[in-house]
């Protein structure tokens, strides 16, 4: 009996290990049989469903990459997005496999993919600012063929894998950033049916969120538990059961996303209901949640968003925002601290309808807390619009900086002081219609101190005694008074005593008087490590009215005093760099504001100014002020090439456009970019300019700015050895092109120099790579700059004469062949002395006016057209001794390199000239060579 059992037992054995050992040996033959086959299949379906460029270095087939299924995996893939994105990266991954269907596989010997695995991948959404998106790759079947649909390769997925990925999300239509790092993402569901139910498992390490440049999260964990019905058809999405969390913080998702070929329909509405205000506040940025760990803190609180409507740029149609926020029995109790903040309610409600802010509604019904018995604040607002808004508001309070600053506990900031307010404000804010609310109250801080980590001592002795009257509600019955204000920094006093009024007519009288140590001033305010140092005093005294300044009533103005800077760092959003200020003396007499003296730096770059301002009070007052100038100016160096928008520096807040841009072109310059609010103009002297690899000497004339554009009037520089004179003007068109007009006169300069060190002269004039002698040129041209304020030659538009003092020409090619075929040896090397040549310029081609010399007792005439790029057109009469009145045609054409020349012959092949479009920058169509004769 026990040997039977045995028997059976070693058969039951020997059958399961003949199994194992068959199903592992099918395990590697299965995708050794058919390799070829499913390789090309994916190549197929690829290139019949992708209209974009895909790339692996090698594909696999495996049980093993994804046990058990079988799987087709390419390494190092990587996929461009669709137009206009066709050169930036969609999808670069370490690896992406395809689940394979074994049954189809094996008894069908068809390619069906239904699991879709990513791993370490880079998957890079972008949306430009008119709205074209880079995900539209898909190209759809053809439904006339639906009875073949069954055959070759299908996708039918159940299941998308996403491990340790990035996902960027990039819309600069709606200037939202999305990065996710850490994104790992397990989506199942019948995906190959027109709508289905897609379960889903997602885990982000670090989510950042941006809005215009702004981040409103940062480096936050999430976990989402969604089930979304998608249909297919329509490419919608319904949000069934989700439930993400960011942080601590849970909200609930539902609603209907579709997304269409030129934007989406939304209807998404987002809660989190009866949550602590401890978990609410877990979405802030990451350095306080240090301070958030440390701290007591109670509450409940109710938020809900929603997100409803079409976007569609091209429509100009977009989404209804709102967001709702309940706080109630908020406390706040930092480090066990003496007296807690207490009874902190909040109930705010904010609409955005279409994403216009314009539209914008705020409605904070109530916001107010308690500091221990005595100390309270509460305030209200009622607000609609922007440009003009209707208002109704209210802040009153008194509280002891000191014991807030312990309730809440601010580790960075320590506060003392008694601060009151009381203010209320209804009725219409409108600069246009120059109406301000009703309002009467005022603001006072006392025994004010404020200290911060960042620097060692404290801005103290803080008074501030703020009222602000308006009894009508225009903006000339509007009355603000400071008086006093004053702090103590560094043993240094300040004070300020200001009032303004009417500011239909603004009347000011204000007393400025102190010194400051702006570096160290700066370092209270900022984080450590920044370099900044400066200093700054002020005595100043200034009365008027702005209308005293604008209608030329100077002998009403009181305006005096001076102001002293020195070793001042300053940026602008425009330019990469910062300048610096070593010495700024500026005396202030009535209308004008003198500079005394100033020596500035900026990056390479020196100036010394003096001279003076007009109206700057106006300029400071007014929302859309002009700054008015002249002055005289010397430098060493200029160097045009640091002040291009893209170029690298120190200056981090850079414009926005500009920010876009240098995404958009890495490797370009810029242009330089022009401030719209200067009207200036400067008597230059400059010892050098460089730009773009030139070198300009001796610059000297007048330099302006003038609404948003750059002139040169009556300019001359040394170029090569000869005085070059310049009238030009330029205006920035983007931080990537702008727009030049230019006339240049010089005389008697080098051929040969000016081919070998000015590019446009040598596009302009590639037969001078061949020339020896003296020339002069008078020339105008107009068109546009690229990224790299280099001209686009197919925008160019001109004309004018180029004058040949005495000018040799040996070895050029077009000389060689008329010789060659004319048999006449005398033509190959001709001088050209006191010729005049006229040409115009027009879409990258010269057209040249027919022009005539004397060679070897010949007198041949030129005339015809070349391009930039070297085609030609020419055509020649050569007349023969010995006056030229009798001779015969030739024409030349092909290039400068290799022209080719027809003896008696007038039939030429013309140039079509390129196409330029203006207004986006680009070049349509480039010109090209007719097939035709002419």
């Amino acid at each position: 009996m026990k040997a039977t059992y045995k028997n059976i037992s070693l058969k039951i054995l020997k059958v399961t290990g003949v199994v194992i050992a068959g199903i592992l040996l099918l395990l590697f033959l299965i995708p050794m049989l058919f390799p070829g086959k499913v390789a090309a299949e994916v190549k197929k379906i690829a290139n019949e469903r992708l209209d974009t460029k895909m790339e692996f270095s090698k594909s696999r087939l495996s049980f093993f990459t994804h046990f058990p299924s079988l799987t087709v995996s390419l390494d190092d893939l990587s996929m461009t997005g669709s137009a206009p994105f066709g050169n930036d990266t969609l999808i670069k991954a370490e690896q992406v496999a395809f689940g394979i269907n074994l049954k189809r596989l094996l008894f069908d010997n068809e390619v069906k993919i239904n699991k879709l695995y990513v791993s370490k991948a880079l998957i890079n959404i972008m949306v430009n600012q008119k709205g074209q998106a880079n995900y539209n790759i898909y190209v759809s079947p053809d439904k006339n063929k639906s009875d073949k649909s069954e055959e070759g390769t299908a996708i039918r997925l159940e299941r998308i894998d996403l491990e340790d990925c990035r996902v960027k999300y990039n819309d600069r239509s709606a200037k939202i950033l999305v990065d996710a790092h850490g994104f790992n993402y397990v989506g199942k569901g019948n995906l190959s049916e027109d709508i289905f139910d897609l379960n889903t498992d997602a885990q982000i390490d670090k989510l950042d969120f941006y809005y215009k440049k702004t981040g409103y999260l940062r480096r936050k964990a999430v976990h989402a538990d969604l089930i979304t019905r998608i249909n297919t058809n329509a490419l919608s999405f319904i949000l069934r059961k989700n439930e993400l969390q960011i942080n601590k913080l849970p909200l609930k998702f539902t609603g209907l996303l579709t997304i269409l070929r030129d934007g989406y329909k939304i209807n998404i509405q987002a809660a989190s209901e009866n949550t602590t205000v401890k978990d609410l506040l877990s979405v802030m940025p990451p350095e306080y949640l240090t301070w958030l760990e440390e701290t007591e803190i109670s509450g409940r609180s109710d938020l809900l968003f929603t997100f409803k409507g079409d976007y569609n740029v091209a429509k100009k149609l977009k989404p209804n925002l709102a967001f709702d926020l309940k706080i109630d029995g908020g406390a706040i109790n930092y480090q066990n601290a003496p007296v807690p903040l207490t009874d902190f309610q909040m109930d705010l409600k904010a609409m955005l309808p279409s994403l216009d802010i314009e539209q914008l509604k705020i409605n904070l019904q109530n916001l107010k807390f308690k500091v221990g018995e005595k100390d309270y604040f509460n305030a209200y607002l009622y607000s609609k619009g922007y440009t003009e808004m209707t208002v109704d508001a209210g802040v009153k309070g008194a509280l002891d900086l000191a014991v807030v600053d312990a309730a809440i506990g601010l580790n960075t900031v320590e506060l003392k002081g008694l601060l009151k307010t009381d203010i209320k404000a209804k009725g219409l804010f409108s600069t246009s219609k120059k109406l301000f609310p009703q309002t009467i109250g005022g603001i006072s801080l006392h025994n004010g101190w404020l200290k911060t980590d960042s620097y060692p001592n404290p801005i103290s002795d803080i008074t501030f005694v703020a009222n602000v009257l308006n009894k009508a509600g225009t903006f000339q019955d509007l009355i603000v008074a400071v008086a006093p204000a004053s702090f103590v920094f560094e043993g240094n006093p300040m004070y300020v005593n200001a009032t303004l009024s009417d500011y239909g007519n603004l009347a000011y009288n204000a007393k400025i008087k102190g010194e400051l140590n702006v570096g160290r001033i700066y370092q209270v305010f900022s984080k450590k490590g920044v370099d900044v140092t400066g200093y700054a005093k002020a005595d100043l005294s200034l009365k008027g009215r702005q209308s005293y300044a604008t209608t030329g009533q100077y002998d009403k103005l009181d305006n005096r005093g001076t102001l002293i800077l020195k070793n001042i760092k300053a940026t602008s959003e425009l330019f990469p760099k910062a300048f610096f200020i070593k010495q700024g003396n500026f005396r202030f007499q009535n209308e004008k504001m003198w500079f005394e003296k100033f020596n500035a730096t900026y990056g390479k770059s020196d100036f010394d100014i003096n001279g003076y301002l007009l109206n700057t009070i106006n300029y400071f007052l007014e929302s859309h002020g002009t700054l008015n100038g002249n002055f005289n100016m010397k430098s060493k160096l200029i160097n045009v090439d640091e002040f291009m928008a893209l170029e690298k520096g120190e200056n981090k807040d850079r414009n926005i456009e500009v920010e876009y841009a240098k995404e958009d072109h890495p490797k370009m310059s810029g242009v330089v970019i022009i401030p719209k609010n200067l009207n200036v103009v400067l008597t230059t002297n400059a010892d050098k300019v460089e730009y773009n690899g030139l070198t300009l000497n001796k610059l000297a004339g007048k330099l302006g700015i003038a609404k948003g554009s750059f002139f040169l009037e009556n300019t001359t520089f040394n170029i090569i050895d000869c005085i070059l004179g310049v009238n030009a003007s330029y205006k920035d068109e983007t931080p990537a092109s702008a727009h030049f007009d230019a006339h240049f006169t010089a005389k008697e300069f080098s051929i040969q120099r000016a081919y070998k060190e000015i590019p446009m002269f040598r596009e302009m004039v590639s037969a001078a790579e061949k020339a020896q002698g003296i020339i002069s040129v008078d020339y105008t041209v107009k068109g546009d700059l690229n990224g790299n304020m280099g001209p686009i030659y197919e925008s160019l538009e001109g004309g004018g004469t180029i004058n040949l003092r005495d000018v040799q020409v040996k070895g050029l090619k077009l000389f060689d062949g008329i010789s060659s075929q004319t048999g006449q040896k005398g033509l190959n090397n001709p001088d050209m002395k006191g010729i005049e040549i006229i040409s115009t310029i027009d879409n990258n081609l010269i057209h040249i006016e027919p022009f005539t010399f004397s060679v070897a007792s010949f007198r041949p005439t030129i005339k015809g057209t070349t391009s930039f790029d070297g085609l030609l057109d020419l055509r020649m009469r050569l007349g023969l001794p010995p006056f030229g009145i009798v001779g015969f045609p030739i024409v030349i054409t092909g290039t400068h390199e290799e022209p080719k020349i027809k003896i008696f012959s007038k039939t030429g092949q013309k140039i079509y000239d390129a196409i330029y479009d203006e207004k986006n920058n680009r070049v349509v169509r480039e010109e090209k060579v007719s097939k035709r004769k002419s």
